[in-house]
């Protein structure tokens, strides 16, 4: 993704224009709030039968071009690209999911990015649902807050780090991860796995899902969800039909 009119087209579809973009915290804060703000995190592809390639001209296209959104490997590595070409020190990482019971899931299940500033590394990630608007700071045991939640992060003991969420009183895994950058073509087995498995959640189901400036808004094969101000209404998606038009209408995507 090289060259000032992609910059500026990227830029444009998460609504930045015309101001400082130096690499500091606050423009890293910006850009990762807006980003949230424009582009769905969806699986579309995947039920749409359209092969996702860990290719990033053809994530620019789907994305800035077609205005689309992605999961993981799509989002994160275009915006890492994004980052890299306004200056800052990036590296994609790969984190394993927690999935309850059956613990950590597998190396490369997941892609996220560390942005170094000055001594401080930070997890950046807009790629994973409803996570954190704001880049989290890598400060063991620290809680730090957002519109989103309270976040943490954790050092454990080889290494690695685990990013968790407060719910009431206690503390959720969302994945584990390591300070190892890692190239693109590295996620291509489990992002074949995660699109084409039945055992992968993404081939359960249809979502696509938004941060909105006062919640959220999602949208699966049997429900739309909208989130605003704490208060939260769902209404039921009787059809393919009705899916479509909600999606239309609400998150400017055609099939």
């Amino acid at each position: 993704m090289e060259g000032l009119k992609k910059i500026d087209a990227y830029l444009s579809r998460i609504s930045v224009a015309d101001i400082d973009l130096s690499p500091t915290v606050e423009t890293l804060r910006m850009l990762q709030t807006r980003h949230l703000l424009s582009v769905p995190f969806e699986n579309l592809d995947i039920h749409w039968k359209r092969p996702i390639v860990l290719d990033i001209e053809r994530f620019y296209e789907k994305i800035v071009g077609n205005r689309r959104g992605g999961f993981c490997y799509e989002l994160n590595g275009l915006f890492n690209e994004l980052l890299k070409e306004i200056g800052f020190q990036t590296r994609l990482v790969s984190a394993r999911v927690f999935g309850g019971e059956r613990g950590f899931g597998p190396e490369f299940d997941h892609a996220a990015i560390l942005v170094s500033i000055g001594e401080k590394d930070h997890l950046v990630d807009v790629g994973f649902g409803d996570f954190a608007a704001a880049p989290l700071e890598i400060d063991n045991g620290i809680e730090q807050v957002d519109r989103e939640g309270s976040f943490r992060i954790d050092a454990v003991e080889d290494g690695s780090f685990v990013v968790q969420k407060k719910h009431g009183e206690d503390w959720r895994p969302g994945y584990m991860f390591s300070t190892d950058g890692r190239e693109l073509s590295e996620f291509a087995a489990m992002c074949d796995f995660q699109q084409y498995s039945p055992q992968s959640h993404f081939t359960k189901g249809k979502l696509c899902s938004l941060m909105t400036s006062t919640g959220r808004k999602t949208l699966t094969d049997k429900s739309f969800i909208e989130t605003s101000n704490g208060e939260r209404v769902e209404t039921s998606v009787g059809s393919e039909e009705s899916f479509s038009e909600i999606l239309k209408r609400e998150f400017g995507i055609s099939q």
